[in-house]
């Protein structure tokens, strides 16, 4: 049989997708307001020492007079780090990968005490033909951030991947393209030590350029993160709260017949919630214990979604170009735009490195202020292309 020919043989069932598409979704919403501890655990997973996020005394003595948020918590603060509304209706058999995020920030920043609410709603979709699992759904989610007082905080627009397990394993690309897990040498690591507190020192102090002194062509700090490991996924996904048991309670859009809020999304054999057991067993919908995130913790279960091994978090990867980005800004500017394409998942073992040149420069923009246009790239240590992320910035005049 032909590889064309076999492509037509294979097709993802939506028939519970197409009457949602453009309707408001519901979903979880967290009980409790963001505490300092919330914020502390979040750049921690991040490996973000900005001191405004987690040293009480640097933060007080800062414009901001205490420890504040850094933008990339609107993603911790929500229930299913954004996949949610880019995950609608029942796929049998399948099983979801972050494909990309888009960011607006509008300028409120998030401090402890404050509290986000969600709207979501499922965008559109397409299906294309892909190398990793022949038809592939690429879905397209929104999700509008709002605090306590009604003010609008930050909007995401998420990208599923959603596809047919058997499919993605059968072809076995990863499978085909990893080698085995890098064994770094204590001078590797050195190195990788020495530019990790390189970039941490750049700006430990957050000032902010001036949007006068930047020019095009100019390089931002070179970051790295890693090597990834078992813990650091591990940390990475304890930081998003509603893991934990009991944060949160589901909520449904009014006036929807049929509003998608919790059902099953069709998760392969293995990867699903238990939504009755879990009401006296939480554990039952851990995430890593049980449910569909297992894979980024344990290598035979992300063997058995077509991964491989042991990998990263997509909405971990946008909150990284948030974080470096607004680490550069300083304390006067701020992250109000970001592009970002998911094109690798960081894999156990490996390293991720930033790379970033000011690539536009608008002083009048339709913020309102004046913003640089930055081309953010993060690679691992083969030069593989994680990220590909086109971000817009705010800098003092």
């Amino acid at each position: 049989m032909s590889k064309k020919q076999d492509e037509t043989t294979v097709e993802l069932d939506l028939s519970d997708v197409d009457h949602r598409v453009g309707k408001p979704i519901g979903g979880g919403q967290l009980w409790d307001p963001c505490s300092t501890s919330d914020i502390r655990r979040w750049v921690m997973a991040m490996d973000y020492p900005n001191p405004l996020h987690w040293d009480q005394e640097f933060a007080r003595e800062s414009r901001y007079g205490g420890l504040i948020a850094p933008q990339s918590i609107a993603v911790a603060l929500d229930y299913g780090h954004g996949a949610a509304p880019a995950c609608v209706g029942h796929i049998p058999n399948s099983h979801l990968i972050f494909g990309g995020e888009e960011w607006w920030f509008y300028g409120c920043p998030v401090r402890p005490g404050d509290q986000l609410f969600q709207e979501r709603r499922f965008h559109d979709y397409k299906v294309a033909q892909t190398n990793f699992a022949g038809p592939t759904m690429f879905s397209r989610g929104d999700t509008v951030h709002r605090n306590q007082h009604g003010t609008l905080v930050a909007k995401e627009r998420s990208t599923a991947i959603r596809y047919l397990v058997e499919e993605a394993t059968k072809r076995g690309m990863y499978e085909s393209q990893l080698g085995e897990i890098k064994k770094w040498t204590a001078a590797e690591l050195a190195e990788v030590d020495a530019l990790r507190t390189e970039w941490l020192i750049s700006n430990r102090l957050g000032v902010s350029p001036h949007f006068d002194e930047v020019k095009v062509g100019d390089k931002l700090p070179r970051r790295v993160i890693g090597p990834h490991s078992i813990a650091s996924f591990t940390t990475e996904y304890r930081a998003f709260l509603f893991n934990i048991w009991g944060t949160f309670r589901w909520t449904a859009p009014s006036g929807i017949d049929d509003p998608w809020v919790y059902q099953d999304p069709g998760w392969t054999e293995g990867f699903g919630f238990d939504e009755e057991g879990t009401k006296i067993d939480p554990r039952l919908r851990d995430g890593l214990y049980v449910g569909p995130s297992r894979g980024h913790i344990d290598a035979e279960k992300a063997g058995d979604v077509g991964m491989a091994r042991a990998y990263g978090y997509g909405a971990t990867m946008g909150g990284w170009c948030t974080d470096y980005l607004a680490y550069w800004a300083g304390n006067d500017g701020m992250v109000r735009h970001t592009k970002a394409d998911f094109r690798l998942p960081a894999f156990e073992g490996d390293v991720t490195y930033f790379d970033a040149e000011i690539v536009d420069k608008n002083p009048e923009s339709t913020w309102g202020v004046p913003l640089v246009q930055v081309k953010l790239t993060l690679t691992d240590q083969d030069g593989g292309k994680l990220v590909s992320c086109t971000a817009e910035v705010e800098l003092p005049l």
